[in-house]
């Protein structure tokens, strides 16, 4: 059995093919496809989460691991050939620039519309979106465990500093959410934060309960962990410090709580990940689970119904599902709205009150959280019925509109109004925010 971490990366899939029993073809296939989305993947997860009999249709196994149908065939086929021949580092990395170019890489406006400023010039590593909730992204947390290959994230990874999202300064936090009395909840994320160790990990959190902020209810961590490296909550001083950690936060009289992605009750399935959830709860936080739907993953009611009675089983809280966002390989793992309605109801009607907890499907979108909340029909016309979570303006919040029914639609941005309208409600709005963004730059 694992216990001491090793990260794979794209130098080492001759390696894990042939445990995987791979093909050369699919070997040169994933180095191609690696070459332009990051490719990176731990022992545990090839030896305890993916059944080499089923590969390649496992479904950990294409969560994790490059695929070619992740990027359009013309690219694809651009840069297997450059890979092939044994092209140059330089030549190899000018193709994957321009293919990268052209796959949104920072969705629903996280570059123009997110970032906040503090007395008047721009916070690096932060964004705030909605008026409670701050995230940060600690220098240090900038990586993971392994990469999920759906991330709508994938363009930290990519060593772009551009691209990136990454703070060193814990002050700058404090005193952003000091003159921010509207926010109650600090999100730190990545990348994952749990990559780090728990004294970097305090450099940020310490500072925060030392300030004693009365508006600063909730502190948040954002980790693919339980799942991809339980032995962090498990094995060694450090776990036992982060544990400690978690108290202190409590006992300085905030929420403190694990957003663990679970994308799939595989991972919640081995007897570490089982005891990491165990330790974490009864440290005294609260876990709440949360993932998208994704196709060839997760794409079928069974599983989600599946996963939310895992993680209540285990005392964790379902929380959301998502719809995959408009980024990244987003063509091959994307599910038509309708069907993710579909999926998300089947589910929900399977398990108890105690899984319901869980909200969706619902789209990240630059307004904000819209979820799909049904298809019905209004004075003769097929609509979808769709309603705000969160909204970049509070007020929009837990308000109903209505969209024509499109089967195919898989994103906000497909959707037209139903009854009649020639706009939704926020796009002038969202228009006048992007107006005022790109004044400020």
């Amino acid at each position: 059995m694992t216990t001491t971490f090793r990260a794979n990366t794209q130098r080492d899939l001759p390696r894990i093919a042939e445990k995987l029993r791979l093909s050369k073809d699919q070997l040169a296939d994933m180095r191609a496809v690696s070459a332009v989305l990051p490719f990176r993947v731990n022992d545990y997860v090839i030896e305890n989460l993916i059944d080499p009999d089923s590969v390649p249709n496992d479904p950990i196994f294409q969560l994790t691991f490059p695929q070619r149908g992740m990027l359009e065939e013309e690219d694809f086929r651009r840069m297997r050939d450059l890979v092939v021949k044994g092209a140059s580092e330089p030549e190899i990395k000018l193709a994957a620039d321009q293919i990268r170019g052209k796959l949104n890489p920072h969705p629903a406006g996280q570059m123009e519309l997110n970032v906040p400023k503090l007395d008047g010039e721009t916070v690096a590593g932060m964004q705030h979106k909605y008026q409670e909730t701050v995230l940060f992204f600690p220098t240090q947390g900038q990586t993971c465990h392994a990469y999920c290959s759906y991330c709508f994230r994938w363009a930290q990874f990519i060593g772009d500093a551009d691209l990136k999202f990454a703070s060193r300064e814990a002050d700058q936090l404090v005193n952003y959410v000091r003159d921010n009395p509207q926010v109650s909840s600090v999100l730190i994320t990545g990348g994952d934060p749990m990559v780090m160790k728990t004294q970097v990990l305090r450099r940020y959190i310490e500072p925060l309960l030392a300030a004693k902020l009365p508006n600063l209810h909730s502190i948040r961590i954002g980790t693919k962990a339980l799942a991809y490296w339980p032995y962090r909550f498990t094995d060694g001083a450090d776990a036992d410090d982060f544990l400690r950690l978690i108290s202190e936060v409590k006992a300085a009289g905030k929420h403190f709580a694990l957003m663990a992605h679970s994308s799939h009750s595989r991972e919640l399935e081995p007897p570490m990940a089982k005891r990491a959830v165990e330790r974490v709860l009864n440290a005294g936080a609260v876990i709440r689970c949360q993932a998208p739907l994704i196709r060839k993953v997760n794409d079928n009611a069974n599983v989600w119904a599946q996963l939310w009675r895992r993680q209540v089983l285990l005392g964790m809280v379902p929380y959301y599902m998502f719809v995959e966002r408009d980024t990244g390989a987003k063509a091959y793992f994307e599910v038509p709205l309708a069907r993710a309605y579909k999926v998300f109801t089947e589910a929900y009607s399977q398990v108890s009150g105690l899984c319901r907890t869980v909200r969706g499907p619902s789209m990240s979108a630059s307004p904000g959280k819209v979820a799909v909340d049904g298809v019905t029909e209004v004075g003769g016309e097929k609509v979808f019925a769709l309603k705000f979570l969160q909204g970049r303006d509070p007020a929009w919040a837990n308000r109903l509109f209505f969209a024509k029914y499109d089967p195919k639609a898989t994103w906000l941005s497909d959707l037209q109004p139903a009854l009649g309208g020639e706009r939704f409600f926020y796009e002038e709005a969202m228009e006048a925010a992007r107006a005022e963004s790109a004044r400020g730059r």
